[in-house]
């Protein structure tokens, strides 16, 4: 016999959305990598007096691409790099190698982590887990300029 799950949840909240607010964040990358977005995103909502509902987050680009992923340990980020490695590898006979061994590579890990994310607000703050953070993963070996789309639709303060 399997033990019993504790389930709760909150009283619902409800809001009449009032807001659109958007803007687009320009982010320089390093190269094969990840960037925390998680404080710029957190001052668009503030700067959105966004009080209650939704942000949407979409990159413009097929070789970079979005996560929500554990912020408290780098290794978990490093690791993260190793796995998308293995499932794209550079040294593999791709067949669209046009702009070099990394990019077929970049779209596939661009494919399978993807271009956009949805994060709740709540109460003005993004609704995001202790050990959650926004990150941007940049999956091409040299430096580019990304652009990052971000939107709130919801209830204003």
């Amino acid at each position: 016999m399997s033990a019993v799950n504790q389930i709760s949840r909150s009283r619902p909240s409800a809001a009449d959305v009032d807001s659109i607010a958007s803007a687009v964040l320009t982010v320089q990358t390093r190269g094969r990598g990840f960037v925390d977005l998680t404080d710029e995103v957190g001052k668009f909502v503030r700067e959105a007096a966004a009080r209650e509902g939704m942000v949407t987050l979409f990159i413009r680009h097929t070789s970079a691409s979005l996560t929500i992923q554990e912020n408290a340990d780098p290794s978990v980020l490093g690791d993260l790099t190793t796995a998308l490695a293995r499932l794209a590898p550079e040294d593999f006979d791709w067949t669209h190698d046009t702009e070099g061994p990394d990019d077929m590579p970049a779209h596939i890990k661009t494919m399978l982590t993807g271009t956009s994310l949805q994060i709740p607000v709540l109460n003005g703050e993004l609704a995001l887990g202790t050990w959650q953070a926004i990150y941007l993963v940049e999956h091409r070996s040299r430096p580019h300029t990304r652009e990052v789309v971000l939107q709130f639709v919801g209830a204003t303060k």
